[in-house]
């Protein structure tokens, strides 16, 4: 059985491509008031918001226990609305040698909202550890409440 994993996921949104990607990119500190319930705090530790190599620190609830999460920018291509985090310290680290989140964010051909996609990159420290699916369905659940305050604000 192999210890690492992909998990991904699809999901429809009403705000544009380019402002959901802002927020991931030079506004992550905004999710905090878009989605309280999820992410208490998202803190800039190294770096400047919206640039590869920042370190960023997440303050956020998962499975109804307070946890952190501190990732690196590995990757931003605006064009493509894409980014992509690295974990490098926090809770998911005692279960996981390795840890990445990609979203990219695409606009709808009808030219009416996007499509988020979500893929979690992971490597179990052991069989006994489970696929982060929780983890997946937290994330689309900070994406819709994303999209909701996205639209509040049109």
């Amino acid at each position: 059985m192999s210890l690492q994993g992909k998990l991904e996921a699809h999901l429809e949104i009403k705000a544009s491509a380019e402002k959901f990607h802002e927020i991931f990119t030079h506004k992550p500190h905004h999710c905090s008031s878009a989605s309280p319930g999820i992410v208490n705090s998202c803190d800039l530790h190294e770096g400047d918001w919206g640039t590869v190599g920042s370190i960023i620190c997440w303050d956020y609830v998962h499975d109804g226990k307070k946890c952190i999460a501190k990732e690196v920018i590995e990757a931003i291509d605006s064009e493509k609305n894409f980014i992509r985090f690295k974990l490098i310290e926090g809770d998911l680290l005692k279960e996981y040698k390795s840890f990445s989140f990609n979203i990219q964010v695409t606009p709808k051909q009808n030219g009416e909202g996007s499509i988020v996609h979500w893929l979690l990159e992971y490597e179990k420290i052991s069989d006994k550890v489970a696929h982060p699916e929780t983890l997946l369905a937290l994330v689309l659940d900070l994406s819709k409440d994303i999209d909701a305050h996205l639209t509040e604000q049109a």
